[in-house]
């Protein structure tokens, strides 16, 4: 049996285990929230290191990325730093690779689900640059939300080239900053304080990371698709109370529960039995392998 254990610095209410089959090989998968104490963070990689097949960073990226670069963001670094035998993985080769190829191949082919000429709310585009390139090439109006929803400050973003300049010049500072400043860590992940509510106003899709999503939605979604990951029962039906009419996310649905990218990426290694080091075409293969597909549900009637 494999298994997969993602420790993030959320909200333990979110934990979920699922025992599950995937490629005939039996698999435990975890999410275990500390509720943003790193200290507790570092015990439980350290105990799990060597005990289990992947470790997932959640709550947390590894690296920010825009076009080529990437930061490792300090912080993060330091809360693997005991582990030496698991692999560890925080999501970024599914979100540079499957979360790509959903929206330019899969979506629009398989789902008849376009992105051309939409508007696109995409919240955070360093943490998922991958999305970020992908809503571009199809064709959408992106509105890069990395300025207003990490920093509260009202600069808009709208050309990959923008995010590129502003990341070199301002990654190499922000990374070495406390994360919790940039992102919503342990019970701030369980309060919604809406920001900025023209800005979902505008967008027709609201895409990305769900915790920032969650955290600064407005009360009323109408007729909006939101494009995320990281969905519990309850998260889907507060998207549905607020009008949400489509939700689509990157991984499928395990027991109610769609779990982030880094259990996906955890998953993947696991069956490759490689250290994360897999190319975005073999990324692909192994979750079209493994029967994955994004669950696509219409929450309310148009």
């Amino acid at each position: 049996m494999k298994r997969v254990v993602s420790v993030s610095l959320g909200s333990s209410t979110r934990d979920k285990r699922v025992e599950t089959e995937i490629l005939g090989e039996r698999f435990v998968i975890e999410r275990i929230g500390t509720d943003g104490d790193t200290d507790r963070y570092r015990a439980l990689v350290e105990e799990l290191d060597g005990h289990v097949d992947a470790i997932g960073m959640g709550g947390i990226d590894l690296y920010l990325r825009a076009g080529e670069a990437r930061y490792q963001v300090r912080d993060a670094a330091r809360l693997i730093r005991g582990v030496r035998r698991t692999p560890v993985v925080d999501g970024g080769g599914i979100k540079n690779s499957w979360e790509k190829y959903l929206i330019l191949e899969y979506l629009p082919k398989q789902a008849g689900i376009s992105f051309a000429g939409r508007r696109v709310l995409l919240v955070s585009s360093v943490d998922r640059y991958g999305m970020a390139e992908a809503f571009v090439r199809a064709g959408a109006q992106t509105l890069f939300g990395d300025f207003y929803f990490a920093l509260g400050i009202p600069i808009p973003m709208r050309s990959l080239t923008t995010v590129r300049l502003l990341a070199a010049c301002l990654l190499p500072i922000f990374t070495k900053l406390p994360f919790k400043l940039l992102y919503p860590t342990g019970a701030k992940q369980e309060q919604v304080t809406p920001r900025f509510p023209h800005l979902f106003r505008w967008a027709e899709v609201v895409a990305g990371d769900f915790h920032f999503i969650r955290r600064y939605m407005p009360p009323d979604l109408t007729g909006k698709t939101v494009l995320t990951q990281t969905i519990t029962p309850a998260d889907t039906e507060e998207l549905r109370r607020r009008g949400t009419r489509t939700l689509i996310t990157v991984a499928p649905e395990m027991d109610g529960r769609s779990f982030a990218t880094n259990v996906l990426e955890g998953v993947v290694v696991a069956l490759s039995g490689r250290r994360g080091d897999l190319g975005p075409d073999e990324y692909i293969e192994w979750m079209l392998r493994a029967g994955f597909r994004p669950r696509i549900e219409t929450l309310t009637a148009a």
